[in-house]
């Protein structure tokens, strides 16, 4: 028994009988094979598309747990390097409380160093030489951006 189509028409198709009367060129069918086989390729496509933009996704926050691995590991460096120095300063001083003291020393004379150096760049940077450089940069990208701006309108 044949059961009708949502048409309302018997399924020829699924009865494996075409209609009588109408005779397709062989054209057709290749043409029909061509668009199965755009599909299944058009579709394998995007298929890969999603898996490399996966694979992106990760590897950018592999990137970052990688560069916050290595700020952790640089400073647990820096940590060892320091109690490596107090450990070589106690021998030399015979006494830890010697030996920690030219350690806050050190930090100290370094920690003032670089509050100069900071402060000596932030003095560069008002300089009237430097403001107009500012000032024309600022210039610059304004009018570069207002450029690419009207290209993109256009």
């Amino acid at each position: 028994m044949r059961e009708d189509s949502p048409s309302g028409l018997e399924d020829d198709k699924a009865a494996g009988t075409s209609r009588p009367g109408v005779s397709l060129p062989p054209w057709v069918d290749e043409f029909r094979q061509l668009g199965v086989g755009l599909k299944h390729l058009f579709g394998a496509q995007f298929r890969l598309m999603l898996a490399e933009v996966g694979l992106a996704r990760s590897g950018f926050v592999l990137m970052l747990f990688m560069g916050l691995a290595a700020i952790v590991f640089a400073v647990a460096l820096g940590f060892t390097l320091l109690a490596l120095a107090g450990w070589g300063l106690a021998q030399w001083f015979h006494s830890w409380a010697w030996a920690l003291t030219a350690l806050a020393g050190v930090q100290l004379v370094l920690l003032v160093l670089a509050i100069l150096v900071f402060r000596r760049s932030m003095h560069w940077l008002t300089l009237p030489g430097t403001r107009a450089e500012f000032a024309a940069l600022a210039k610059e990208a304004m009018q570069r951006g207002k450029a690419e701006g009207e290209r993109a309108e256009n």
